[in-house]
C-alpha cells in the first residue's frame, strides 16, 4: 500500500461515518483536494485490491478488508496524537499533521508497544475514540452543544472541528475537554449561547456551539 492509497482509505472511512455508508467520489475528491477523475482512477485500483466496493455513479464504500485497514490507520494516527501530547508536550492543535506522517509506519509491534506505553488510552486529545487492536471502537453518548436545551448542564467530551484555528480559539478562551458547560440562555436571533464554563460566563456563537461535543449530566 502506498501512502496515497492509505490516505484514500482513511478518507472514505471518515466520510462514510466510520465506514458504514457509501460516499460519492465528489466528496472524496473534495476531502483529498483533488480532481474527481483522479479519485475514479484510485477507486479502480483499490477495487482491484479488494479494499473498496466501487460502481460508477453509485459511490464507494469499504469492503471488510478495507475497513480493517482503515481502522488500523486511524488507530495509529490517534495513538500518535496521544503520545505527542502526553509525552512530548505538543499542544492539541499541533499534533494532527505530525500524526498524518506517523500513521503510515507499518510495524504492528511498535504500535502495540506505543499503546502499552500510553496505558491503552480510549480517546485521543480531541475526544475521538481510538480503535482497539481488534478494530472495536468504543461508543460514547454525545451531542453537539448547539442541540442542548436552555438550563441543561453537560461535560465537553470532544470537538467536531479539529482544525488548528478552532483549537487555538478554544485554548484562548480556556475551553477544554472535561469542562462543565451550562447553558444560561440562547439568542433567538442567531442561536448564539450564553453559557457558564466551570463558573466563567461566556458568549458562544452558533458556529462554536455546533463544533463542540458534550455529554449531558
Amino acid at each position: 500500500m502506498t501512502y496515497s492509497e492509505e490516505n484514500y482509505i482513511k478518507a472514505i472511512f471518515h466520510l462514510g461515518i466510520d465506514g458504514i455508508k457509501a460516499v460519492s467520489t465528489n466528496a472524496v475528491a473534495e476531502q483529498m483536494s483533488t480532481k474527481p477523475s483522479s479519485v475514479t482512477d484510485m477507486m479502480k485500483k483499490l477495487s482491484e485490491k479488494g479494499l473498496v466496493n466501487y460502481k460508477r455513479y453509485r459511490g464507494v464504500s469499504l469492503t471488510d478488508k478495507g475497513k480493517k485497514l482503515a481502522l488500523s490507520i486511524v488507530r495509529k494516527h490517534r495513538l500518535w496524537e496521544v503520545f505527542l501530547v502526553q509525552k512530548l508536550d505538543f499542544t492539541w492543535d499541533e499534533v494532527h499533521d505530525i500524526a498524518e506522517q506517523l500513521e503510515h509506519i507499518k510495524s504492528e509491534k511498535l504500535i502495540d508497544k506505543l499503546d502499552e506505553l500510553l496505558d491503552f488510552p480510549e480517546y485521543d486529545p480531541h475526544g475521538d475514540p481510538i480503535p482497539a487492536k481488534n478494530g472495536h471502537i468504543k461508543s460514547r453518548e454525545k451531542q453537539l452543544l448547539s442541540q442542548m436545551d436552555i438550563s441543561s448542564a453537560s461535560i465537553c467530551v470532544g470537538v467536531k472541528d479539529s482544525s488548528a484555528p478552532f483549537l487555538r480559539f478554544l485554548d484562548k478562551n480556556s475551553i477544554a475537554l472535561g469542562n462543565t458547560i451550562k447553558i444560561i440562555d440562547k439568542e433567538e436571533f442567531d442561536n448564539s449561547l450564553h453559557v457558564l464554563i466551570d463558573n466563567r460566563e461566556l458568549h458562544l456563537s452558533q458556529l462554536i456551539a455546533s463544533n463542540l461535543y458534550v455529554k449531558k449530566i
